[in-house]
């Protein structure tokens, strides 16, 4: 759905951003996507990159640039800083990609990230905005959550139950499989400040095929670790 600003190269602007922050993107499926002509789609994007709100990626796919991130984590300045080497010890202990994310309304930001070397993996861009309503992160940030308006429409759209975000809240942790992609399981264990309250949500994520329709034991320990240690 398209929001109009009446503003037309912010609102084009936005609609760019929104698609590589989803995923990477080439130009030619930006152009897709958002139904602009090529050259003003590449004009939009080359401006974003030079901003530092677009950057491309090894293979020329465009994705979120660093400032985003920087924007994102303003609220809380040394997460990011801190999480940095824990996920990438995580990434090393379990031998899949790891990630922090944030919650921004009704989206989930991915504010820090640790991807393994080689091999299939599960590669959520630094940035990316992913939804509210499916995967293990989205289970942490909402079991936890003070409670708002929205959060009920969330529910309503999420592929899972208020009951599981209790039986998160029971087991400490959450585990999903294919759920926000197909083929896609994750981990994750919520982060603390020194009140108790959840800032964030430490994540592993790899194919269903290694990390099991179930939460392994060994996994979880490693993902609970890692956001015991980052919690302040």
């Amino acid at each position: 759905m398209r929001h109009s600003s009446g503003i037309g190269v912010l609102d084009k602007a936005v609609l760019v951003l929104r698609q590589a922050a989803s995923s990477p993107v080439t130009l030619a499926e930006l152009v897709e996507q958002v139904a602009l002509p090529k050259a003003t789609v590449h004009r939009i994007a080359v401006a974003l990159e030079s901003h530092g709100l677009l950057r491309r990626n090894e293979s020329g796919a465009w994705v979120p640039g660093l400032l985003l991130t920087e924007l994102a984590a303003e609220g809380e300045p040394n997460l990011v800083t801190r999480a940095n080497p824990i996920l990438a010890q995580l990434c090393r202990d379990t031998g899949e990609s790891a990630q922090l994310f944030e919650r921004a309304a009704d989206a989930r930001v991915c504010t820090a990230v640790a991807e393994r070397a080689s091999g299939l993996r599960d590669t959520v861009p630094l940035g990316a905005r992913l939804p509210m309503t499916a995967g293990s992160a989205a289970h942490v940030l909402l079991a936890w959550s003070t409670g708002n308006g929205a959060d009920a429409g969330v529910l309503d759209r999420a592929s899972f139950s208020s009951k599981t975000l209790a039986e998160v809240r029971r087991l400490g942790y959450a585990h999903s499989s294919a759920e926000r992609e197909a083929g896609v399981a994750s981990t994750s264990a919520p982060v603390r400040d020194s009140s108790g309250n959840v800032l964030a949500a430490v994540s592993v994520s790899g194919p269903v095929g290694r990390l099991g329709r179930r939460a392994e034991p060994a996994l979880v320990a490693a993902v609970l670790e890692a956001a015991r240690t980052l919690s302040g």
